[in-house]
This record gives structure tokens, sequence and C-alpha cells, in this order.
């Protein structure tokens, strides 16, 4: 079995290796959110092209004594200024550019501005050079690799890739992913089919497209050919059920039938029998069916597949119940839910409102029970953990995005 991390790594290197031959396509910045970049973008030119003002106020060279006499002129965002010569100020506003010889900017509200003489001088506070300048180069450099291909851009990346000048950005073509749900039960509508609407909103949250494909009866032949009709016609294939060494899963064994399996089970718990695949054309994952457990292993073990990263950003909890865990050698998810004190409250404790275990946390009947998708996120631990320890939780919005 593998490690979480060590799992997820190999999940990452396949995509790599589905990236490179991926079609590509362009489009408009207001359309890039979730979508994976084709190429490095690289500035052409330095950000800003020149210094300009933070401030409303008075652009002067801060090397220079006051007082400054003041020129009778004011500079605009989209004025060209002529220099300033020595031991000359002028009035300047918020985004202009800095005339050539100022290095810096009285703030308005701290200025003392003086006639005498029909002229106009300003005194104030002694300054630093660069004091209220967005200095040209400061952001960007020329020659500078923003962004490199295979990143995930999000909606704030549109602000500097406009800024460089973008209109649009080649990314990769979304995956096409199909899901089926094995199990005689599901087929035959004695159970409902809990994981595939679950699979479904995952894969569209990051970013790709998520086709129902149906269910399939626990018969061998049955599972593999539809396997294989499904990887000619999508890039990804998503099973659910029959991950285990049951008498009627046949998950496992159609993968490695119809190509390379690359690994499976992982010490997590739950969901420890996830199996992924190398079919040629497609790429499959085998989830265990419990719902609970396959959100957990698909999240921390298939997410970086297809959004690029094996990140979990975390926020820092105490943990009001303690409990045990059964055994060692797996990393538990445990579900918690967080509350306004910062306190982190395991969602199947008995003092919690779903009541599952007392002292040793319960993998197998948590991932059954839905109640437990109540949880604001979750810890991973590979250990017991007393009341009153300070723990790291995974937001579950972290990880659907």
């Amino acid at each position: 079995m593998l490690s979480i991390p060590e799992a997820a790594r190999r999940v990452h290197a396949l995509r790599r290796s589905t990236l490179a031959t991926r079609p590509t396509e362009t489009v408009p910045l207001a359309e890039c959110g979730g979508r994976t970049l084709a190429t490095d973008v690289v500035a052409d030119a330095d950000q800003p092209p020149h210094s300009h003002a933070t401030m409303d106020g008075f652009a002067f060279d801060a090397t220079e004594e006051y007082p400054l006499r003041l020129r009778d002129s004011a500079v605009f965002p989209e004025d060209e200024p002529s220099d300033i010569g020595e031991r000359e100020a002028v009035r300047i506003a918020t985004g202009a550019p800095l005339p050539a010889g100022a290095n810096a900017v009285l703030k308005r509200e701290e200025a003392t501005v003086t006639e005498e003489g029909g002229e106009e001088y300003l005194d104030g506070p002694t300054l630093s050079p660069w004091t209220y300048v967005y200095r040209r180069g400061s952001n960007v450099s020329a020659g500078e690799t923003l962004f490199t291909a295979g990143e995930r851009l999000s909606a704030k990346d549109t602000i500097l890739l406009r800024d460089l000048g973008h209109e649009s950005v080649e990314v990769h073509e979304c995956l096409s992913v199909a899901l089926l749900a094995t199990g005689t039960e599901i087929h035959e509508g004695r159970h409902t089919d809990l994981d595939s609407p679950m699979l479904a909103a995952l894969v569209r949250a990051w970013g790709h497209e998520a086709t129902y494909e149906g269910s399939v009866p626990d018969d061998y032949e049955t599972v593999r050919d539809r396997v294989s009709e499904l990887a000619d016609g999508y890039d990804v294939v998503v099973t659910t059920g029959g991950t285990s060494v049951g008498k009627k899963d046949y998950a496992i064994r159609a993968l490695a039938e119809l190509g390379d399996v690359l690994f499976h089970r992982v010490r997590i718990r739950p969901g420890k029998p996830i199996a992924v695949a190398d079919l040629g054309d497609a790429v499959a994952f085998a989830i265990p069916g419990k719902p609970v457990g396959a959100h957990a292993v698909t999240t921390l073990v298939a997410r970086p597949f297809f959004v690029g990263e094996t990140r979990r950003p975390t926020v820092t909890a105490t943990l009001s119940r303690g409990f045990d865990i059964g055994v060692e050698g797996f990393d538990y998810v445990v579900p918690v839910t967080l509350s306004g004190d910062d306190e982190a409250l395991p969602l199947g404790h008995v003092d919690s409102p779903l009541t599952v275990y007392d002292e040793t946390f319960d993998p197998s009947v948590l991932s059954s029970s839905t109640r437990a998708t109540r949880a604001d996120g979750f810890v991973v631990t590979d250990s017991g953990i007393e009341a009153g320890t300070s723990v790291e939780v995974v937001p579950y919005d972290v990880v659907e995005r």
C-alpha cells in the first residue's frame, strides 16, 4: 500500500504525462478560471512601464531639502510630464506618471504650501526615496516567467494576465469523465447510488466535464466490457464499488486486463481500496463504494490529477473531544465540525450530533454515514489525539475546488 503523499505524487505524474499530448484551445480571460495553462507566460516588458504615484500629493526628489519651489502645474494619469528641476516639486494625482527627477510623493494632507514673492513653496516631513511610488519594473521584469504550463488558473490570475497585455490564454481542453457505478444492488435499484452525483459535482468543480453512464451488475465480463467501451469515448473513467477483495469485486481485475494498474490500495481510512490505471487512451480511477470514504480518497488521492495540486491548506483549531485509532499504519481522515471559538468537534463522536464511536474512531461505519458529510472539514492523523490538542483542519471547500 502507498502512503497518501506517494499516491498523490504518482497521480500528479500521471497528469503531467496526460497533459503532454492533450489538445489545447484559446479562451478569453473571463473564461480561464479553473482551466489548465498550456504554455508559459513570459513578461515582454517591465511592469509598471513607468513609476507612478500611489497617493494624491506632490512629486519631488526626496534627497533634496525643503522648502521646494512648487511648479504652477499638475500631473494626471493621462499626462506625459516634463522633467522637474533641482529643488522643484509638482502636484500629482494618484496613478499619474512620476516626472523624471522625482523619486517620492508627499501626501497632500502632510504637506505645507506657502507663498512668497508670487511663488509657492512646499514643506513637509522628511521622506525616503520611493515613498508612495509604484516603481517601474517593481511588479514584473521583462523576461520574467510569471506562469508555467500546467498551472491551474484562478479568477485572480486574470488581473496579472491582463496587466501583461493578454486578452486570452492557451489552455488544455477539459477532460471528459465517464462515471460508472458497479453493483447488482445499485443496478437493480435496490440501493441508491450515492457516489456518482457527488463525484460528478467534484469533477465539475475541478473544471472538467462529467457524464453519468449508468450502472452495471456484479458480472466480470459486463464490468470489463463497459469500462472498455467508456475508455474508447472518454479521457477518464471513474468507477465506484467493486474495489475490495470480495467475491464479486471485479473492478480491479477488469482494469488489470484492460491496461496497467499503477497502484491499488492506499494507507488511508476510510477509502483504502482505491486503484488507478492507465488504459492507454484513457485513465481510470476505481473508487470504493462507501460514500464518505469515496469522497475522502477521491479528494486526497485523485484530485491532483484533475487540478494539478497536492497542497491542502489548513486552519488551526483545538480538538474538543479526543479519540483513539484502531489499527496503526494508516492515515485516518476524521471529519470535524468547527465552532466560532476555534474548536473542532469530531463528527461521529458520541458527544456530537452523530453518534458512531466513543473512544476509538470507527472509519468503517463513518464511511457509510451520510450525516458525516455535514462536517466542515477533516483532520488527517496516524495516531489518536487527546482533547485540547491543537490540530490542523482541512476545510472541505479547500479540496472541493
